[in-house]
């Protein structure tokens, strides 16, 4: 199983890193169309390079290229050695991914909210920073960097810190643990969509991580895998 053959792979943050560059319009396209914006990842890549494309609604260009500039300044922090999990962080990572999108960016929201397809309620708006320490807090005790990652994404999901762009930037974030740690990031391929909604509509009221843990294992590319793998073989 991949979950398996993570293990096999020594830590490398300069490839890991290299590699999601390679594929950040793969990420960007497939992360749009799981909002149900339909581009191609040749519009894609013409957008990040700064060009628009036409066919689509400024807003879901804007929307895209949030995406692409979010990925941009998480990079950066890696490379830069900012990267860290934390409130403050991620809200000015939101500010980026969600500007003019959500009702506000860069802040936790200051009210209710709810997620379609679930009685799922989550928590006051008045306990999310203690509930994103206790997230902190918790990750830090996990030795798997996989499952601390994965368990970022699925918490900041679950417990909606902001108003729009939850899951989103929970990726952004798993992803940022991932490669600090100098292990591959994981992409969610829009074709596996109605896979994951079925699992996330599932595990908002219950609360049980592992089949959604097991879902974002499988979802790591075995090409990016075996590259990583050729780091043991040439350290032996």
């Amino acid at each position: 199983m991949i979950a398996d053959k993570t293990w096999n792979m020594l830590p490398d943050k300069g490839k890991a890193i290299m590699l999601a560059q390679r594929e950040v319009a793969s990420f960007v396209c497939d992360a749009v169309n799981l909002e149900g914006i339909p581009f191609t990842l040749p519009e894609i890549q013409t957008l990040l390079d700064g060009i628009t494309v036409g066919g689509h609604r400024l807003e879901e260009q804007q929307i895209a290229v949030n995406q692409g500039n979010a990925w941009k300044h998480l990079f950066a922090s890696l490379q830069s050695g900012s990267f860290i999990l934390s409130a403050e962080y991620a809200c000015k990572l939101h500010a980026i991914a969600a500007k003019e999108e959500a009702l506000t960016w860069g802040a936790f929201r200051n009210g209710g909210v709810t997620i379609a397809g679930t009685s799922w309620e989550p928590p006051s708006y008045d306990t999310l920073h203690s509930r994103f320490a206790d997230m902190v807090a918790a990750a830090g005790r996990m030795d798997d960097i996989y499952g601390r990652a994965i368990f970022v994404f699925l918490e900041m999901a679950r417990n909606q810190f902001f108003y729009d762009v939850n899951k989103r930037l929970g990726r952004l974030m798993m992803n940022g643990i991932l490669l600090d740690a100098g292990y591959p990031a994981i992409n969610l391929p829009a074709r596996r969509q109605l896979e994951f909604n079925q699992l996330m509509l599932e595990f908002y009221p219950s609360g049980d991580p592992a089949p959604m843990n097991r879902f974002m294992r499988s979802c790591l590319d075995e090409r990016i895998i075996g590259i990583m793998q050729e780091t043991r073989q040439t350290k032996k």
